[in-house]
């Protein structure tokens, strides 16, 4: 059997304009503080990471990497979540995501899908400049504003909406391919590719294409009160990438899944630092080891009420509680009569 990797830590919601988080040797360093050995880099900002240089120059990632192990952290995989979202976006949704593009093609729509293709491309590349297996991302949504439908979608829209997520996304397959980088996308509220089946339709329109992966967050599947430990079970075989970040649903009289346009302190689904909701770890790294992942446990940090440096602490002792040193033999190996061919079929009653 494989063993899990880790703790490691996704840095996109710890990066700031202030020190310990505002350059990539002291982010590492506050990292390997807090009991971090890996860590995910959000490869949009250029405080820790410069996606161009990376996608251009070897040496560039050779240096990265460099002053990481320097402070006894590995680069685990690079994350184009704002980029991926961009490659789909729906009208509704032009504004609230022009945030997340380059200044020079805000207000353009097609100009901004243009750059979110290229700025997957080039994490792509750059993932394969540090040698790197693995790439974190969002799908992007077309059909998502008629998830919960009145009135009822027309026939057909649904699969128009996936059909187009196919097109935009093959050429960044195949680039991820030449690459040798598995592109996970992550499982998400918000994308078209949300749940299981979502994934499937996605999945078979790409032609089951082997780099269209998965990124495992079981605090998504508790917020849709879907059954995340059977879903290891179905989709083993493409999950590449591991969110240990937990959650909790509780649901009253007043609100369930959608939260009421409540705040996320007053939702009933909420997320919450590592050990503080109802996800069951223990069983998610059992499935998970079970199935020889092999890849890296990266903590995602999203707590409505706990400070973000105690969540970090935390969750790094919290991941090592869990991580499963895999056996090398069966627990009944001493009790083995060492029989061969001709005994068992004496067992067997066939002599």
């Amino acid at each position: 059997m494989k063993a899990i990797k880790g703790p490691a830590l996704f840095l996109a919601q710890f990066a700031g304009d202030d020190a310990p988080f505002n350059s990539w040797d002291s982010i590492t360093q506050w990292a390997a503080d807090c009991g971090y050995i890996g860590v995910q880099v959000p490869s949009w900002d250029g405080r820790l990471f410069d996606l161009e240089r990376a996608a251009a120059s070897k040496d560039y990632c050779d240096e990265i990497k460099g002053v990481a192990e320097a402070n006894g952290i590995t680069v685990t995989e690079l994350s184009t979540h704002l980029q991926g979202q961009l490659v789909a976006v729906h009208p509704a949704y032009d504004s609230a995501f022009d945030g997340f593009a380059a200044e020079q093609v805000r207000g353009n729509p097609k100009a901004r899908q243009e750059w979110a293709v290229d700025q997957v491309r080039k994490a792509l590349t750059a993932s394969k400049n540090l040698g790197l297996t693995a790439h974190a991302s969002f799908s992007g949504a077309l059909a998502w504003p008629y998830i919960y439908p009145w009135p009822q979608r027309p026939a057909g829209l649904v699969e128009e909406a996936f059909d187009e997520l196919a097109r935009r996304w093959r050429p960044i397959l195949d680039h991820a391919e030449d690459c040798g980088v598995d592109i996970c996308y992550e499982i998400h509220p918000g994308e078209d590719l949300h749940d299981g089946i979502s994934y499937e339709m996605f999945l078979e329109r790409v032609n089951n294409h082997p780099r269209a992966n998965m990124l495992y967050d079981p605090s998504h599947y508790v917020l849709q009160h879907l059954d995340y430990l059977d879903h290891i079970d179905i989709y083993h075989d493409r999950i590449r990438m591991f969110h240990v970040k937990d959650a909790e649903l509780n649901p009253t009289g007043r609100q369930g899944v959608y939260g009421g346009f409540q705040s996320w302190i007053n939702r009933a689904g909420r997320f919450r630092s590592l050990g503080d909701g109802q996800v069951d770890f223990g069983g998610i790294f059992s499935k998970l080891t079970q199935y020889g992942f092999d890849g890296w446990a990266v903590v995602e940090w999203e707590c409505c009420l706990k400070h973000p440096e105690d969540g970090a602490r935390e969750g790094a002792e919290f991941v090592k509680a869990h991580m499963i040193r895999v056996t090398e033999k069966a627990f009944d190996d001493f009790a083995g009569a060492g029989t061969d061919r001709a005994a068992n079929r004496r067992m067997l009653g066939l002599d």
